[in-house]
């Protein structure tokens, strides 16, 4: 099969434009995935004990209803949701009702066409840059629904797994036997680690969401980038928890999500490791005893 070549510049433009576009939809994923759940859950309740259920005025999923001011219920027009632009042009405020929108969308708009774009520095084009961009874009979602509820959906995380080894099945990253043992040791490691902290302390440090997201990551990149993988994650997340206990005035009782970690430390071990186990750390200059 030939090779697709692409000039480097319009493929750069091409992913920055892609991930724009979809950093605002994952924008929706975010917002309405956990309330999706919830309601879910409710619902499930309900059946189990036998109790009414809450009428809801409309359906709500990724699709319905439009895009609307959460303040006015205005809906918002395709011009007033180009992803960035309409931010600026607009002024972080409703068109309709002057309240302030909230500066977090554009920046994970801007984030995830980024991150888009510098795929395009590791990967040419193929099925290894198709596969690298759908994990980005799954990171970015469970990073920041961690970050809001401490909640890592099994929506997306178990079908992140099954995707990775579906990649893998051809050796796009490692080979499939890799990826296997990847998506297993990620699993168990994490799930050990947390049954002796609870055993030790009565306590649980962690939920089953970061099993999972480690089980994933271990498909894609295999078992060999999980050490530095949960080395990686485990030295920012104790950096950053000690930051914001001193910057914020957080006690230790109060919990941080480890999901997000877990997801730079992931999606750096793709780019720099790229299926030859090469060291994330040897990029930055650090050597490991």
């Amino acid at each position: 099969m030939p090779e697709l070549i692409v000039p480097t510049g319009l493929l750069y433009a091409g992913l920055l434009c892609l991930g724009l576009l979809v950093g605002s939809f994952l924008n929706v994923v975010i917002y309405r995935l956990p309330v999706m759940m919830e309601t879910r859950w409710r619902r499930d309740c309900c059946e189990l004990l036998e109790l009414e259920q809450e009428k809801q005025d409309s359906p709500l999923n990724l699709a319905t209803p439009n895009s609307h001011c959460p303040h006015c219920k205005a809906a918002i027009k395709p011009w007033q949701n180009i992803p960035v632009i309409s931010y600026l042009i607009l002024g972080g405020k409703c068109r309709n009702c002057a309240a302030r929108i909230s500066i977090r969308y554009p920046i994970v708009e801007l984030v995830t066409g980024l991150m888009t774009m510098a795929l395009g520095i590791f990967f040419e084009v193929s099925p290894a840059l198709l596969g690298a961009v759908l994990l980005t874009w799954a990171l970015i979602s469970l990073t920041m629904i961690d970050v809001d509820h401490q909640l890592l959906p099994d929506d997306i995380t178990l079908p992140l797994m099954w995707l990775g080894l579906l990649f893998n099945l051809q050796g796009t990253y490692v080979s499939l036997s890799d990826a296997v043992i990847g998506a297993m040791a990620g699993y168990l490691i994490l799930w050990t680690i947390y049954q002796t902290f609870k055993l030790l302390t009565g306590k649980e440090g962690m939920g089953y969401g970061d099993f999972k997201l480690l089980a994933a990551l271990g498909a894609w990149v295999g078992w060999q980038m999980l050490p530095e993988i949960i080395l990686l994650s485990s030295l920012v997340g104790a950096i950053s928890g000690i930051a914001l206990m001193f910057l914020k005035r957080r006690g230790k009782e109060i919990p941080i999500p480890f999901g997000p970690y877990l997801a730079v430390a992931g999606w750096l071990a793709l780019l720099l490791g790229n299926g030859s186990y090469g060291s994330v750390f040897a990029h930055f200059g650090i050597q490991l005893i």
